[in-house]
C-alpha cells in the first residue's frame, strides 16, 4: 500500500455554538489540513497522485471556501446581523469544529476523485482533529 500527505496550511475564524467555554466566542486559527491518499498502485508517473495536482485542487477550494473566512453554524444569530452588515461569512450546517471542517476537506478531495482515506486539521499546536469514514 503506498500513501502520500499533502500539507495545506490556511486560516480561518469561527464560534461554536452552545460551546460554554471559549470556543463560544468568535476567534481564528492558523491551520493546516494533513490530506493523505492511499493506493494499492501507482499511475505511471510512479505516484498515488501528483503533489501539485492535489495541492491545486485542494488549494483552490480552501481559498474558495475556508481560507480567511468566518464559518458560522447557519442558525448562529450572529449571521442575520453579519448579513445586515454586509460582511461576508460562510453558513454551514453543521457546527464548525476542527472535526466537521476536517471532514469537509476530505469530501471534497473525495469529489475531486483523489484516493484519500483521512484528512486532519491541525487547529492548533498539539491540537489535531481527523476525519476518516
Amino acid at each position: 500500500m503506498f500513501s502520500v500527505t499533502q500539507e495545506l496550511p490556511f486560516c480561518y475564524g469561527h464560534r461554536l455554538l452552545q460551546y460554554p467555554g471559549k470556543c463560544g466566542r468568535l476567534h481564528g486559527h492558523n491551520g493546516v489540513a494533513r490530506v493523505t491518499l492511499r493506493s494499492e498502485r501507482l499511475d505511471a508517473q510512479g505516484m498515488v497522485a501528483d503533489f501539485d495536482a492535489i495541492e491545486r485542487s485542494l488549494r483552490g477550494f480552501l481559498d474558495e471556501a475556508i481560507d480567511h473566512r468566518l464559518l458560522l453554524h447557519s442558525g448562529d444569530p450572529l449571521c442575520a446581523a453579519l448579513r445586515t452588515a454586509g460582511e461576508e461569512f460562510v453558513a454551514v450546517e453543521f457546527n464548525p469544529t476542527a472535526e466537521n471542517i476536517a471532514r469537509m476537506i476530505f469530501e471534497h478531495a473525495r469529489r475531486a476523485g483523489f484516493p484519500v482515506v483521512e484528512v486532519q486539521l491541525v487547529e492548533q499546536e498539539g491540537s489535531i482533529a481527523g476525519y476518516a469514514p
